[in-house]
C-alpha cells in the first residue's frame, strides 16, 4: 500500500487539512496518516487546546473514511514531536510499498533543510510540497514534487481567532469537530460563555430526525426549526431550545400507528375521539416521548412545544407558541396570508400566535376538516381573553 504522511498541529482540523489529504490521494497514493504533533518545533506556543482534544477533533473528522488514518505516535511520545522519529517509526509499523509520501506546506518547505536530520528524511521519504500560499514553485534546494492542489484560505489560527471573536468558523471545520469544539468550550476567550451543550443534543435530534422523515417532511422541520430560532429571538426566548423543538416537533410523524400509539400513551395521558380516528395526530406526543426516553431531554418547554404543536393547549407557555406559529408559517406552508409571515407586524408574541391559530382554524373549517377538542379549547379560551 502506498502511504503518504500528513503531520502538524491541527489545532483544529479543517477542510483544508482533509482536502490537501484528499488530493495526496489522487495523486497515487492509497492511505493518508494523519499524524498530530504533542509540540510542534515550529509551533512551541500555539497549545490552545490539549493534546487530547486535538486526537478527538481528528478522530471525529476522519470518521467512516478508510481512505485516511489517524496516527497518535508522537502525542504517545510526548516532548518536541521530530518527523525524523515519525517517519521511521511509521516505516517500522505500516511497511508502505515503496518510499512513503511526506507532505509540506510551501509555508515550511523553505526552511526544511534546517529539520532536523533533514538528509535522511529526504532519504527515506518522497517529498510532496502542497500550494498553502502561492501557485507559484518555490526554488528549493532539495529534490521533490509538487501537489496539484487548489489554495484553500483556511487556517488553524484564523479559526482560532474568529471563535474568540465571535466571527464565522462552523462551516470551516466538519460537522463532528464542530460539536467537540462547543461542546468543550475550546478556543473561546476567557470572558465568553461556554456552548451550551443543547447544541450538542440538537446535532443528535436532528440526525435522527433527518434519517426518519422523507425529503419534503424534513425540510418543513428544519424550516420551522429555523423560524422557531428567529421567533424566539424577537420574543425574547432561548433560540437554541426554540430550534431543538422545532427540529423534532415532527420526527415521529411516519412512524406505524403502534408506534405512534405505544409511544403517546407513555405521556399517562388518554386518546381523544380524533386521535383515535386518526392516529397520526398522536405524533406530537410521540415525539415528546421519543425526545424524554431517548435522548434524556428534560426541558418541560421544549417537550411541551413538540407535544401540543399540532392543535395546541389553552395553558401552553410562549415557546410552545413559537413552535405553533413556525410550524403554520415555514416557507414551505403555501396557503398561508403572506402577512401571517411577518412577525413585525404584531406587538407581542400573544397577538401573533391567536392571529395565526384563528387563520388556522379557520382553513380547516373551509376545508371541512374536523376540530379537535384541544384546539377547540384553545379558541374558545383566545376569544374569551379577546372580549371585552
Amino acid at each position: 500500500m502506498k502511504l503518504a504522511i500528513l503531520g502538524g498541529s491541527f489545532n483544529p482540523v479543517h477542510a483544508g487539512h482533509l482536502y490537501l489529504a484528499e488530493t495526496a490521494l489522487s495523486a497515487g497514493y492509497d492511505r493518508v496518516i494523519l499524524v498530530p504533533a504533542f509540540v510542534s518545533p515550529f509551533k512551541p506556543g500555539a497549545g490552545d487546546s490539549a493534546a487530547q482534544d486535538r486526537l478527538d477533533m481528528l478522530a471525529a473528522a476522519l470518521t467512516a473514511n478508510s481512505a485516511l488514518a489517524l496516527e497518535d505516535c508522537e502525542i504517545k511520545r510526548e516532548g518536541i514531536s521530530y518527523t525524523i522519529d515519525t517517519i521511521g517509526d511509521i516505516i517500522t509499523r505500516y511497511r508502505p510499498e515503496g518510499k512513503p509520501g511526506l507532505l509540506l506546506g510551501d509555508d515550511l518547505a523553505p526552511g526544511f533543510p534546517k529539520w532536523r536530520r533533514a538528509g535522511e528524511i529526504a532519504e527515506m521519504t518522497d517529498l510532496i510540497v502542497a500550494r498553502r500560499t502561492s501557485a507559484a514553485k518555490l526554488d528549493l534546494p532539495f529534490r521533490c514534487t509538487y501537489l496539484d492542489n487548489a489554495i484553500l484560505d483556511i487556517s488553524s489560527a484564523g479559526i482560532r481567532r474568529n471563535i474568540r471573536a465571535g466571527g464565522p468558523w462552523r462551516s470551516l471545520v466538519p460537522e463532528g469537530v464542530r460539536l467537540i469544539i462547543e461542546e468543550r468550550g475550546l478556543y473561546r476567550a476567557e470572558d465568553q460563555a461556554p456552548q451550551a451543550g443543547i447544541r450538542s443534543l440538537c446535532a443528535r435530534v436532528e440526525t435522527a430526525a433527518r434519517s426518519m422523515l422523507n425529503s419534503a417532511r424534513f425540510l418543513h422541520s428544519r424550516g420551522a426549526a429555523l423560524v422557531a430560532s428567529d421567533l424566539a429571538v424577537r420574543f425574547g426566548l432561548d433560540r437554541d431550545l426554540a430550534y431543538l423543538a422545532g427540529i423534532a416537533h415532527d420526527m415521529a410523524k411516519e412512524l406505524p400507528e403502534e408506534d405512534l400509539k405505544r409511544l403517546a400513551k407513555r405521556d399517562g395521558g388518554g386518546f381523544s375521539k380524533l386521535e383515535r380516528k386518526k392516529p397520526s395526530m398522536l405524533h406530537g406526543r410521540a415525539a415528546a416521548s421519543l425526545l424524554r426516553e431517548n435522548f434524556g431531554l428534560r426541558s418541560e418547554a421544549v417537550l411541551e412545544a413538540v407535544r401540543v404543536h399540532t392543535f395546541g393547549d389553552p395553558g401552553m407557555g410562549p415557546l410552545a407558541k413559537v413552535v405553533y406559529i413556525a410550524d403554520k408559517t415555514e416557507p414551505g406552508r403555501v396557503r398561508i396570508p403572506p402577512e401571517l409571515r411577518a412577525y413585525g407586524n404584531y406587538a407581542g408574541l400573544d397577538e401573533y400566535f391567536v392571529a395565526v391559530l384563528e387563520a388556522t382554524v379557520a382553513y380547516l373549517e373551509s376545508k371541512k376538516y374536523e376540530l379537535s377538542s384541544g384546539t377547540k379549547r384553545l379558541l374558545s379560551a383566545e376569544r374569551r381573553k379577546k372580549s371585552p
